[in-house]
């Protein structure tokens, strides 16, 4: 979901030593990765095209996350599926705040939202309704 547009980030320095531009994608790697390392996320989920990517071998740490710039603010929307058995309230929360985290510590820019859509819910190999049938 991450844009492909000319958008790009700016911050001027106050020294008067120029100006430092960030493309969205880098952005929204960041978040990729800072909200992959929470535990109890699976994994991003993106739009079909960006599945048929990944299916064909490209990964994309950008699936699933759209990236608002304006000046020095950003906004993000990101859609991830978590793990059976997980608080997702919990997950989603520490999600947030790392991704804010990540992108304020490395660029500078202040996060003004990271709102999270959880697309689904996965399932360890033998969890589930079938696991259980088994069980009995």
């Amino acid at each position: 979901m991450a844009q492909d547009t000319e958008i790009y980030s700016q911050i001027t320095s106050n020294d008067g030593g120029g100006k430092i531009i960030f493309a969205t994608d880098v952005i929204a790697t960041i978040a990729g990765l800072a909200a992959t390392e929470v535990e109890g996320v699976d994994s991003l989920s993106g739009t079909v095209v960006e599945g048929i990517t990944g299916m064909l071998g490209k990964k994309n740490l950008t699936k699933g996350i759209k990236v608002e710039v304006k000046e020095d603010e950003v906004a993000l929307d990101m859609s991830l599926s978590v793990k059976y058995g997980t608080k997702i309230h919990g997950v989603c929360y520490k999600v947030q705040q790392s991704v804010k985290n990540a992108i304020e510590t490395m660029t500078g820019l202040r996060v003004v939202t990271v709102n999270v859509t959880v697309q689904s819910v996965t399932f360890e190999k033998g969890e589930g309704r079938d696991s259980k049938k088994e069980k009995e």
